[in-house]
C-alpha cells in the first residue's frame, strides 16, 4: 500500500489515542487507527485512519487510508481513500485524495488534487517533519 514505509507490518484495527494535553514531536508511523485529541509536531503516517478531533492539532504531513479533520492541521494530506473535513475542522495546506467531503463552515485554505488512489500516497522514508509553527 505504501511504497518504503519504514515498517513491514501489515495493516491493523488498533487504534492509538494521542489524549488531549499531550504534545508530542517528531514523526509516528502506524499499522493501525490514530486518533489526535492532543498537538503533533511533526509527520504522521498510518496504514490505516487518521482522526483529528475538535481539540487535536497537526503541524506536519497526515498520510493515510482514511482521514477525518475536525480540529486544525498545517500541512499536506494525503488520503488514499477519503478526507472529510468535519465543520469545525481547519485545514492549511494541499490535499490528495480519491473522495473529499467538506462540510459546511469547515475552514480549508491550500489546493486539492483528487484521483486514482495509486499515485496520492507514495511516500519516502527521507520525510522530515516539519518545524514551522503556524498560528
Amino acid at each position: 500500500m505504501f511504497k518504503n514505509m519504514p515498517f513491514e507490518s501489515t495493516k491493523s484495527e488498533e487504534t492509538t489515542i494521542i489524549s488531549n494535553g499531550v504534545k508530542i514531536e517528531g514523526k509516528i508511523v502506524s499499522s493501525g487507527n490514530i486518533k489526535v485529541d492532543g498537538e503533533v509536531q511533526g509527520d504522521i503516517l498510518s496504514q490505516n485512519n487518521v482522526t483529528v478531533g475538535e481539540n487535536g492539532q497537526v503541524n506536519g504531513q497526515i498520510n493515510a487510508e482514511v482521514i477525518t479533520i475536525g480540529g486544525k492541521v498545517s500541512g499536506t494530506v494525503r488520503a488514499k481513500e477519503k478526507l472529510v473535513l468535519e465543520s469545525k475542522g481547519n485545514l492549511n495546506g494541499d490535499i490528495f485524495t480519491k473522495i473529499l467531503i467538506v462540510e459546511a463552515e469547515a475552514k480549508f485554505d491550500g489546493q486539492s488534487k483528487m484521483g486514482d488512489s495509486s499515485d496520492i500516497l507514495e511516500i519516502k522514508e527521507t520525510t522530515k517533519p516539519s518545524n514551522t509553527v503556524t498560528k
